[in-house]
Order: C-alpha cells, then structure tokens, then sequence
C-alpha cells in the first residue's frame, strides 16, 4: 500500500513538472505504526442449566412442547420457559416432529378455574388489561379483585374496565347469561353458547379454551348437562362443571395467512416436506354416524396392586 502510494505521487510530480522524479525520491515521508493486537478475543458463553429440571422443584412439562418452572404461589410474573421441541422430558425421544426453533418467549401463568360463591352475591373482578400471549392462541386478561392479580382467558366481548362476575350458585329456573361471566352449566339456558369449560369439577377449563372456539349446551337430562362440540362430538359432564358464556377472543387465528417459512419457523414450527396434498373430493366421503355421547363423571386413577413376594432358597 505504502509502495503504490509512493509511485502515484512521484507520476503526479512529473507530469506537473514541480519536480523531477530523482528530487521526488528523495523525499521523506512519515512512517506509519500499525498495531495488530495478536490476543484472541474471548467469546461470551452462556451457562445455562438444561437439565435442571432433574434436580430443581416447580417444573413442569406443558404438552412435550415447554418445560415451565412454577413458583410455590400464583404469580402474574413472567416465568423461564426451555424449549422442548417435541421430545418427551424423560426419555428424550421425539414425540412431535414438526416443532423446533421459534423465538425466545416467556411464559404467563393463566388461571383456568374460575370458581364463585356457592350462596349470596357473585364475586366481581375489573379487567385491567387485554393483551397477546405467545404461548396462546387466544387473548389474556389481567383482572383483579380486592388484592388479587390474575390472568385469564379473554373473551370476544371483553374490554378494558369491564366487571366480569363469577358465580357457583343453580337456581331453579334458568339465569339471563351475560358473555364474559362465569356460571354453573346448571344455570344456564339451553341454547347458550360457552367457552372454557370443566370435564370435571374444580380441575379449571380444559375444553374450547384455543381461539374463538366455543360449544352448544343442547340439552339437560337430570342432573347431568349435554355439550355439543363444534366437531359434533356430545359430551355428558355434570352440572357443577363451571364455564364461561360466550366464545373465546382472536376468532381469525386459523385464517391468518403466514406468508413465509421465515415466519413459520418463527412461530416454532420447522419446515414441512412439501408431500401434503389437500383432498379435492374426487372420490367422495364416507358419511359416518355420529360418536355416541361420551360421559365424563369422574377421572379415573389407576390402581397399584401389590404383589408380595418371599425368597425361600436363597444362592
């Protein structure tokens, strides 16, 4: 760089006839230092504990899909959240093969029971704030209630500084339902439309709890209530099992369209084979009766038989 420097300025002489090219020669320039720092750069290194889950209390697996540490009280606090990317904790053997990557995410903890005074008035809570949920398809809402903080599923209908009232009562006749409070399936009309419903009693909603999702309360035989799910599927669950009126809020979750694979993968989803093909009819569908109605009474808990066994001879 030095040389072709030299030789450019002693051509640009010459031709200017300023000086002649044995004067330009001669002409000393300043010397440049350059400093070439030799040590290695240390790159940062992240510890992280990835199996710590083995060792530490609170975690839990959330569908082979996170593992999620929860504090021994409720929080509305942001939680650790490590990737499972389809493989099952223990075994570590691959149980869905479509997941894997995706952004970093934190994890809300989401109140899924919602349970009220059995006598007397409804316990009413304000909703605070209606945001997004990486980990959820639906809406959240932060509402409170005297000194407690919580976060629960957003409704369609729901809006900043709503009431919302949760009640365990079943009168005799059936209530006028609000969309957004929580109530009995009892207690409610025929015909109404719910959302985030118990199987069983006390356990939190485990049913239409995804974006806009919904079920038909169709009919009451007795004590017992009959759901209709949007697949057709009739479910039999008791009368206690709470819900809440309504269907659940970001109904266009399903028809957004993606746009890229960038995106996909994004979302935590890796990238497809490209062999799916959708159905066009060509050779009919089978018209099939429906499911008979499954009854959800009680869960089931596997007993453990002991079987003792002596050592007579022993080697």
């Amino acid at each position: 760089m030095m040389q072709q420097l030299l030789n450019s300025f002693s051509r640009l002489c010459v031709t200017n006839n300023c000086l002649t090219f044995s004067q330009c020669m001669s002409v000393k320039f300043p010397t440049l230092s350059l400093t070439i720092n030799t040590q290695p750069q240390l790159q940062q290194i992240r510890c992280i504990n990835k199996l710590g889950y083995l060792t530490e209390t609170g975690w839990r697996n959330i569908g082979n899909k996170w593992l999620v540490k929860f504090p021994e009280e409720y929080t509305v606090k942001k939680l650790p959240l490590m990737k499972l990317a389809g493989r099952d904790p223990t075994t570590g053997k691959k149980v869905y093969g479509g997941l894997g990557g995706g952004h970093k995410k934190k994890y809300r903890w989401v109140d899924n029971v919602r349970s009220g005074p059995k006598e007397g008035p409804p316990s009413v809570e304000k909703i605070l704030r209606l945001q997004y949920d990486p980990c959820r398809s639906s809406k959240i809402a932060l509402v409170a209630a005297g000194d407690r903080v919580r976060y629960i599923l957003a409704s369609s209908t729901m809006k900043v500084g709503d009431l919302i009232s949760t009640s365990g009562h079943i009168p005799r006749n059936a209530i006028r339902p609000k969309e957004g409070d929580a109530h009995p399936l009892g207690a409610l009309p025929v015909g109404t439309e719910v959302c985030c419903v118990e199987k069983f009693v006390g356990e939190g909603a485990s049913i239409a709890v995804v974006a806009g999702s919904r079920a038909l309360l169709v009919r009451k035989v007795g004590e017992r209530c009959i759901l209709q799910l949007p697949s057709k599927q009739e479910l039999s669950l008791k009368q206690e099992c709470m819900a809440t009126v309504g269907h659940l809020s970001n109904e266009d979750h399903n028809t957004k369209h993606i746009g890229s694979p960038n995106r996909l993968r994004w979302l935590g989803f890796r990238p497809r084979s490209g062999l799916w093909h959708r159905k066009d009819g060509r050779h009919g569908r089978k018209i099939r009766p429906l499911p008979p109605i499954k009854v959800l009474d009680s869960r089931k808990s596997d007993k453990v038989i002991e079987l003792p066994l002596t050592i007579k001879t022993f080697f």
